[in-house]
């Protein structure tokens, strides 16, 4: 028996008022940012000089920025940043801003781990302008705490947009690998042809019957061909894969051909006892194209003639 982990549905916690809930935000502790913005404020640029020093000192993190134009731009966005922080007034531009912050992120590769580390080093740093500008230690501790949780909740949209980006770019990888490695190919009218290389497992035998099924729908197929001439291994597993894939084609109307079975491959289908059943199979591609072009009337012709090639 497996498990699924269940998918938790944040929609609810989208709106700002949820979320100032969710991170045990209080309008007083806004306010009390706000209050203190002037002073706080002037501090940001000594903030901001430190961070870029602390930055110089991993390579890594500063290979992100390609040259001093980028480093400005980049500068003048996180002043930005910190002026709308300080003003404290958590509505929906201010969600939106922080995760486009955490779309950017995802967009130009910059690891978590590395962001967490600046944040790491801006509390350090915000902690210090608390008690820079607050003679009393108390005073200083409530500016600091709510500061830190206003940070948290930041942290977290801006982490939670980076996963959600990063996802949706990965989806589109791997749609275009999907669509290189199942590149079905309407090569006359009603006949498909699909040349397969690479491995085959149970992920990728899905992916290929749905873009084989869609395509004979789609084009009205009644000749489909599987070339496996170019897949290295064929087991037991593989084996019935393709002959799933040759029987959904049928059941369609359209008649399924499995080219490419080299005598290594035929060998190992008698060896591990598999019956093909009805499936066609030929040893390579030409002669199955050779059967579909004869099933719809026509005719392949060699375009050699005196020993060149027409």
């Amino acid at each position: 028996m497996t498990s699924s982990i269940p998918k938790v549905n944040t929609a609810s916690q989208d709106s700002p008022e949820e979320l100032l809930r969710l991170y045990r935000i209080k309008s007083e502790e806004l306010e009390q940012i706000r209050s203190n913005a002037d002073k706080v404020l002037p501090k940001i640029e000594l903030t901001l000089d430190n961070f870029y020093s602390w930055m110089a000192e991993h390579p890594d993190m500063m290979s992100f920025f390609h040259s001093e134009d980028a480093l400005r731009h980049v500068r003048k966005m996180q002043t930005r940043y910190w002026e709308m922080f300080l003003d404290a007034q958590v509505n929906e531009q201010y969600l939106q801003d922080r995760r486009r912050i955490g779309e950017v992120h995802a967009r130009i590769g910059l690891p978590v781990m590395f962001y967490m580390g600046g944040v790491s080093m801006v509390y350090n740093e915000l902690f210090s302008v608390c008690h820079s500008i607050h003679s009393k230690a108390s005073e200083a501790c409530e500016l600091s705490r709510s500061m830190t949780s206003l940070l948290h909740l930041d942290a977290a949209l801006i982490c939670q947009a980076f996963v959600d980006k990063r996802d949706e770019l990965l989806n589109e990888q791997s749609k275009a690998v999907l669509a290189m490695s199942t590149p079905v190919t309407e090569i006359w009218d009603g006949i498909l042809l699909l040349p397969i290389v690479g491995l085959v497992d149970s992920k990728r035998s899905e992916d290929i019957m749905n873009a084989v099924l869609s395509n004979i729908k789609a084009l009205k197929a009644k000749e489909f061909i599987l070339d496996i001439s170019g897949v290295g291994v064929v087991d037991t597993a593989v084996a019935n894969y393709l002959i799933n894939i040759s029987k959904a084609t049928s059941l369609m109307g359209c008649r399924a051909t499995i080219s490419g079975i080299s005598p290594a491959i035929s060998k190992t289908i008698i060896q591990l006892g598999i019956d093909v059943g009805n499936v066609n199979t030929t040893a390579t591609m030409m002669d199955a194209l050779a059967k579909a072009f004869d099933s719809q009337g026509l005719a392949l012709y060699s375009t050699r003639a005196n020993g060149k090639q027409g």
